[in-house]
């Protein structure tokens, strides 16, 4: 009887356990059920390619995005690819890499506005919004500033982390073309490799993270599921090229388990990158073991729900410094693009990577920010300048 009876006190403590963490975790509004999107990313040039495309995956995907730089000024086309996605029952992304008004004049595009205003009232709740501009973080990490600095005679001393964030900010509001999709109630979404905080400070509602490349998948995670959580916005993952050069894309399997982890972690949008100028498919760079293991995670999660979304909480959370853009791909990433690694990097570097040891998935990576405030958000919260604690 006693053993039974130590039985149940665990099993009660366990349950404890798991309320008090859900309790903790953060929440964006009320319990309510989320579609999760997954699909398929087509750079094409041709609407019979992008039709090819959708008939390989519309059984088994429910969102198309078109994110192609010259179906983007061939409005007929566009229209075209997007009816035919449509008529597929799938939701639809758009690329524009410009809607800034003397931009659009110069270039002749100025039909770009009104047929957004058009794809809202033609479909609806199926036009989920504009991928708009493309990895401002990482290009805004990897852009040789230095020439453009001294052409204005500016040097580094003359700057610190705080301005060049306010500048990154201020940059996109001071873009028309963002704020005709804000005032026009679209979700603007876009993908990057770094700085996603600073993506959603922008205003972009939805960044995907790009995953793939050689990074820490984990560490992307923490990253772009800590800024959407603390910013109250919706996040996803891109997988794209894992090498330069075919396949370019990892194999099959490994990229069924990411797209499961991201969806267990909470991901809204699940989209892979299917293109490279050498391809030689009509489909893409993605092989039938690709498609296959896209039918199969279908299949497993959002048809027979073999898995629960979100079921992957954070139970952690690792604070930056407020303002600190660094790329954090690797220890000698720049901040800003503009600075080396400096006295903090090689601190958080150390404490993130024993960190995701610990927690792995369950760990976010967020920002020092009066704006969001940290407190009862997470179980756990470690700061980056935190001392005489075991990871």
């Amino acid at each position: 009887m006693k053993f039974k009876y130590v039985l149940v006190v665990i099993c009660i403590v366990e349950i404890l356990i798991v309320v008090f963490l859900l309790s903790l975790h953060p929440k964006n509004g009320e319990s309510k059920k989320v579609e999760v999107y997954v699909g398929i990313a087509f750079c094409g040039s041709t609407a019979d390619e992008a039709k090819i495309l959708i008939n390989r995956v519309k059984n088994y995907t429910n969102l198309f995005v078109l994110l192609s730089g010259p179906v983007s000024v061939n409005e007929t086309v566009m229209t075209e690819i997007c009816e035919y996605a449509f008529d597929a029952g799938l939701h639809i992304i758009v690329f524009f890499g410009d809607l800034d008004s003397r931009v659009l004049a110069a270039k002749n595009l100025k039909w770009r506005l009104s047929w957004i205003e058009m794809a809202k009232k033609r479909w609806g709740d199926k036009f989920l919004g504009v991928y708009y501009y493309d990895e401002p973080g990482g290009i805004f990490i990897d852009y040789k500033w230095e020439t453009m600095l001294s052409q204005f005679n500016i040097t580094i001393d003359k700057l610190s982390y705080d301005l060049v964030a306010e500048t990154y900010v201020q940059l996109f509001h001071m873009d028309d073309g963002f704020y005709f999709l804000k005032s026009n109630s679209l979700n603007v979404f876009v993908s990057d490799y770094a700085l996603y905080w600073f993506d959603y400070l922008v205003g972009y509602d939805v960044v995907l993270a790009q995953v793939g490349w050689n990074h820490t998948f984990a560490q992307d995670i923490a990253l772009v599921r800590g800024a959407a959580t603390m910013q109250n916005k919706s996040w996803g993952i891109m997988i794209t090229w894992k090498y330069r050069h075919p396949p370019y894309l990892d194999s099959a399997e490994n990229i069924y388990n990411q797209m499961l982890d991201a969806y267990k972690c909470g991901a809204d949008y699940i989209i892979i990158f299917n293109y490279a100028e050498d391809m030689k498919s009509p489909f893409g760079i993605m092989t039938d073991e690709h498609f296959e293991a896209l039918e199969r995670f279908w299949n497993d999660c959002l048809k027979n729900q073999n898995a629960i979304h979100g079921s992957v909480v954070a139970e952690a959370a690792l604070v930056l410094p407020k303002n600190y853009g660094w790329g954090m791909r690797h220890p000698n990433d720049k901040i800003w693009g503009l600075w080396g690694p400096d006295e903090k990097s090689t601190q958080i570097w150390g404490l993130l990577s024993g960190l995701l040891k610990e927690y792995c998935l369950r760990l976010d990576v967020v920002y020092d920010d009066p704006e969001f405030p940290i407190a009862n958000r997470y179980p756990k919260v470690y700061y980056w300048n935190q001392t005489g604690f075991d990871t």
